[in-house]
């Protein structure tokens, strides 16, 4: 099934040199995925304090926002996030299951992007709140409109009745949508334009098919984030959902 997967996310890591810095801010411009759990995990992160958990860490894309908040960063993720192209070696591996920590012993957490990963999701949502204390809060996002991606460890779209349910034992569950379904159009013509030019093999035809697609792109980008900005359209179809949590 991986073959079929022709155009696979790229690698979201985080700024530090100025080639990742630049790659970063013109992901979050383009990638209105991107965009929108970066605007919650920093708003999530303000007036944080203690030790927050990054479950699912990956490259730690958001990591730099943890040292701009004032908080400590604990990165976690499995023994077999290499086949999502991740091979960070600064922060706690585990088997999947249970979390490598000590009940009740963050102070918050956030899980960006991995719910939809997660064979069984019941399991770790259950480690979320064992690790969490008492007071603590959470933010999880995943995504609602994404195409089929990771094949084959993509697994499942949740509701928000479903995202309720899921984190039922917490004592606050808000499920709020990120984006709206003009977002969603944006995104997709963005998506389909930059497929159509990568698969190009030879420079000559990258070029060309990058001036065609690029006045598209560029009026894609301007009502994508006008949707954003203004809340344009409607919010039952977004592009995903961000799960702020207390426990």
């Amino acid at each position: 099934m991986s073959d079929r997967e022709a155009f696979r996310p790229r690698d979201h890591r985080p700024p530090g040199t100025l080639v990742d810095t630049i790659r970063f801010r013109l992901r979050a411009l383009v990638d209105f995925q991107v965009a929108t759990v970066l605007k919650d995990v920093e708003r999530y992160l303000s007036g944080r304090t203690g030790t927050i958990a990054d479950i699912g860490a990956g490259a730690g894309p958001y990591r730099h926002l943890f040292k701009s908040a004032g908080v400590e960063y604990l990165g976690l993720d499995t023994n077999a996030a290499d086949v999502f192209g991740y091979q960070t070696s600064d922060v706690l591996h585990f088997d999947g299951t249970r979390l490598p920590l000590a009940d009740s012993s963050v102070d918050g957490l956030i899980c960006t992007e991995v719910l939809e990963h997660v064979a069984d999701p019941d399991v770790l949502v259950q480690e979320m709140h064992r690790v969490l204390r008492r007071g603590g809060t959470g933010l999880v996002t995943i995504p609602w409109s994404a195409r089929n991606h990771y094949i084959p460890w993509d697994y499942r779209r949740l509701t928000p009745t479903s995202l309720e349910l899921l984190f039922g034992a917490f004592a606050s569950v808000d499920v709020q949508p990120r984006g709206t379904d003009v977002t969603v159009i944006a995104s997709k013509v963005i998506v389909v334009c930059s497929r159509a030019i990568l698969r190009q093999r030879h420079m000559l035809s990258r070029i060309a098919w990058s001036m065609c697609c690029s006045p598209i792109l560029g009026v894609a980008v301007i009502i994508g984030q006008a949707s954003l900005r203004a809340d344009l359209g409607s919010r039952d179809d977004p592009l995903g959902y961000s799960v702020f949590l207390a426990k």
